[in-house]
């Protein structure tokens, strides 16, 4: 990871769900917990602002408001106030909508694409496979899939940047266990890495800030920051909506591999509460 193109990173969140602990993680209380809806905003020197997902907006409710899915909305009861859209945070950093130039989707489950609509001109990032099999899917399966296509800007195609797959790098032992990732922007400072099991094609970002301090963004590969630690999945009955309940198992332990060999890293999982309280800039501006 080049040192030459550091990045300003802000940990922020667009709203929370809740949901049973014991069901995030095996031997876990029987409580609800927070999940926040965790975006990153990445300011490069030379590509400006952009974001590594997006959070819920409105539009959550909006696509949520009949049967089935509605059952979504009661599953994982949202919460959102109007200063955590992703529009008014950015405005808290003296950018607009249209300063986003790039969007970086980890994968198209709703809680992390709700905003896509609010950016008209960003480009969209994402690996080929995390989109193809949601493109044609007939609506009754979008439950299925936590997909909700009114999500989707009608431009979509468009501003997509699909990750060439046939560009893979080999990876330098400073990623270790992962061997092959993609340069998102072509100077090294964002490495994409594919995370299977969780959802199809979830892909998962590092990138170094002006500190020198790098950030490893899993998104849905753990929900919990304690599942890295400890190894530890959720509950058996959460492989229902898993892509690949397998694969979320090896990529977990490929996980925990890199942060006990990486203690230098911040590992930030997409919904831990206490990651994300730690490292948020909210109310720290």
């Amino acid at each position: 990871m080049t040192r030459e193109s550091t990045m300003k990173i802000d940990i922020l969140h667009a709203g929370y769900c809740t949901s049973p602990e014991h069901l995030a993680i095996q031997g876990g209380r029987f409580r609800r917990i927070h999940f926040p809806a965790m975006f990153a905003l990445l300011r490069h020197p030379k590509f400006g602002a952009m974001l590594f997902d997006t959070g819920y907006s409105y539009r959550f409710f909006d696509e949520t408001k009949k049967f089935p899915k509605r059952l979504y909305r009661w599953m994982t009861p949202v919460h959102l106030r109007e200063e955590d859209l992703v529009v008014n945070q950015l405005a808290r950093f003296g950018l607009q909508p249209q300063d986003i130039s790039h969007v970086f989707i980890s994968h198209f489950h709703a809680d992390h694409v709700g905003s896509l609509c609010d950016l008209p001109k960003s480009r969209y990032v994402y690996l080929p496979h995390a989109f193809s099999h949601l493109r044609n899917l007939p609506p009754e399966e979008d439950m299925k899939h936590a997909f909700l296509r009114g999500q989707i800007p009608s431009d979509f195609d468009a501003r997509s940047q699909e990750v060439d797959m046939s560009k893979s790098i080999l990876l330098s032992e400073e990623y270790t266990p992962f061997k092959t990732g993609y340069d998102l922007l072509g100077d090294g400072s964002i490495i994409g890495v594919e995370l299977p099991g969780h959802a199809h094609g979830q892909m998962g970002i590092f990138a170094r800030d002006d500190e020198g301090k790098v950030f490893f963004f899993v998104a849905d590969a753990a929900w919990l920051k304690r599942s890295i630690v400890e190894n530890r999945p959720p509950h058996k009955i959460a492989d229902m909506i898993f892509s690949d309940p397998a694969a979320y198992r090896e990529t977990l332990g490929k996980l925990q591999t890199y942060y006990l060999t990486h203690p230098d890293t911040i590992v930030v999982p997409s919904h831990c509460d206490e990651t994300i309280t730690q490292l948020s800039t909210v109310g720290h501006l």
